[in-house]
């Protein structure tokens, strides 16, 4: 059972790994400017999680950290807002505002957490060294693509 969880896993990731590439600047969109005041907090709230995670993830592959990586990685996966108690009011709010590449693209950065969580558990190095570099490539190309206005930096070249 364990393996055709990871089979899943990992087929998801293959599919989705192409579209973290970062697109023509004319698919970026400003999806915080388009939420409701208490849904851009909660996402913004996600964000900030996430990157405490990230720091900490850091820190702990360069000491062979693995347990911290797992479950650094796995509150990632679990942070992922769409699994949030949202009201139905803030969830259509969040389906409604945000295009279907973001919300493809939010839920495969949630599947690297987990599969991340899953080489650390496993302690293969290697293996967590490139799941991060894919989740941060992901980072990087979402908030290009999706938050123009928080990230303007990225739009300036």
């Amino acid at each position: 059972m364990k393996t055709v969880t990871k089979l899943k896993k990992t087929a998801l990731i293959m599919l989705m790994g192409s579209s973290f590439l970062i697109s023509p600047a004319s698919a970026q969109e400003d999806l915080g400017s388009k939420l409701p005041p208490e849904v851009r907090a909660l996402l913004i709230q996600e964000m900030v999680a996430v990157l405490g995670s990230t720091q900490t993830i850091i820190d702990a592959m360069v000491r062979g950290e693995h347990p911290v990586v797992a479950t650094e990685a796995q509150r990632i996966h679990d942070s992922f807002i769409l699994a949030q108690e949202l009201t139905k009011e803030q969830h259509a709010a969040l389906v409604e505002a945000a295009s279907e590449e973001f919300l493809e693209k939010d839920e495969a950065f949630h599947v690297l957490a987990s599969t991340m969580a899953d080489a650390a558990r496993e302690e293969d190095t290697a293996r967590q060294q490139e799941i991060f570099s894919q989740m941060m490539q992901a980072c990087v190309a979402c908030h290009t693509e999706h938050a123009a206005e928080r990230f303007p930096r990225f739009h300036a070249e």
